[in-house]
């Protein structure tokens, strides 16, 4: 039997309940992936198609949600177009040589994803195999600006103040590299639904850092690019956005192209619904610290979402990743709430 709840639901049909899954699903509140972690880096853990599957498949043998989303980093396919980094444990990416010159951007090479990633490919026709039609597999990409913000401070940032100032200051050359960037995620977005995605999430992480005025000039065209391309290559596809600390910009964020806008927790899904309109599917939002609380008010909480999201046009999922130290009765629990709601027969 095949499970397209998820999709249904991106594409604004009618489905029994809400398709759930969670944003960072497979990971750190898992006691299955914190003994790979031991074992093996980051860079390990996501480039080696078997872990990378096994770690995939840990909440959805344990959880049965209705979207698997493949386990990787929104950095890995920089290394592709020239931009080396790691990711330190505890710390976070860091960048080999950050990016500052126009010098540096004429050099980044064109993606090649069957060169530059080839253990994507592996890992999602594995996926496709492996969850045999019972949930929704995703693929999940990182948007420009926020690539962009990596690859310039060359580390994660608390103010962005670095990549802001040659935003602001040198906007040709910024607007130069983005558009490389939105080339390479364009084919990187089409490659992993080739390989076997069956939904995209495009995670914008730090565009919620800009200004309305920013957001538009440096992070929305290249939104409006990627998905415009990617739904021209590959149409019927559903494309999620997702961008942290939001609120600001949701209008703006529903004329980026997406099927889906994932809303985070801090405005109502009553608002979020009435700011992006009737054409948009929405996703989320309940606050990920509200999975530490009694299951008495997580219950509470994930019906009153979905009672405010409507009965089509919703997939339930947290307005963020879920944290580190979440106890995973309570992520299990999330889960069992919202498949619990399933129509009788």
């Amino acid at each position: 039997m095949v499970n397209d709840r998820l999709v249904k639901a991106a594409h604004q049909q009618p489905v029994d309940r809400p398709p759930v899954w969670m944003m960072r699903q497979a990971g750190r509140y898992m006691k299955s992936y914190r003994e790979l972690r031991e074992k093996y880096s980051f860079r390990e853990r996501s480039e080696i198609p078997e872990l990378a599957v096994e770690i995939s498949l840990q909440p959805f043998r344990a959880f049965g949600p209705d979207g698997v989303i493949m386990f990787s980093d929104i950095l890995t396919p920089l290394p592709g177009l020239g931009i080396n980094f790691d990711i330190v444990e505890s710390r976070g990416p860091l960048m080999e040589t950050p990016i500052r010159t126009q010098g540096q951007v004429d050099k980044l090479t064109p993606l090649e994803p069957d060169t530059a990633v080839p253990f994507v490919r592996e890992i999602l026709t594995t996926l496709r195999r492996e969850v045999k039609g019972q949930a929704t597999v995703l693929g999940f990409v990182g948007a420009p600006w926020t690539l962009a913000s990596y690859a310039i401070e060359g580390k994660t940032s608390k103010d962005y103040a670095i990549v802001k100032k040659m935003a602001f200051s040198e906007p040709q050359l910024m607007h130069s590299f983005l558009q490389k960037l939105a080339a390479a995620v364009s084919r990187y977005m089409v490659y992993q639904i080739d390989c076997g995605a069956e939904a995209v999430q495009m995670f914008d992480s730090w565009a919620g850092q800009l200004s309305p005025w920013a957001f538009k000039e440096f992070a929305l065209p290249y939104q409006q690019k990627i998905f415009q391309a990617v739904r021209a290559a590959r149409p019927g596809v559903p494309l999620i956005l997702y961008i942290n600390g939001s609120a600001g910009i949701l209008e703006l964020m529903a004329q980026a192209g997406a099927d889906v806008i994932s809303v985070d927790w801090t405005v109502t899904m009553a608002e979020a619904r009435r700011r992006l309109g009737p054409q948009l599917a929405v996703q989320g939002n309940l606050d990920p610290c509200l999975l530490f609380g009694p299951q008495t008010l997580i219950r509470e909480k994930i019906l009153e979402i979905i009672a405010e999201a409507g009965p089509t046009g919703h997939i339930m999922n947290l307005g963020h990743g879920i944290l580190p130290t979440t106890p995973e009765e309570n992520a299990r629990f999330f889960f069992e709430c919202v498949k619990s709601l399933s129509a009788p027969g």
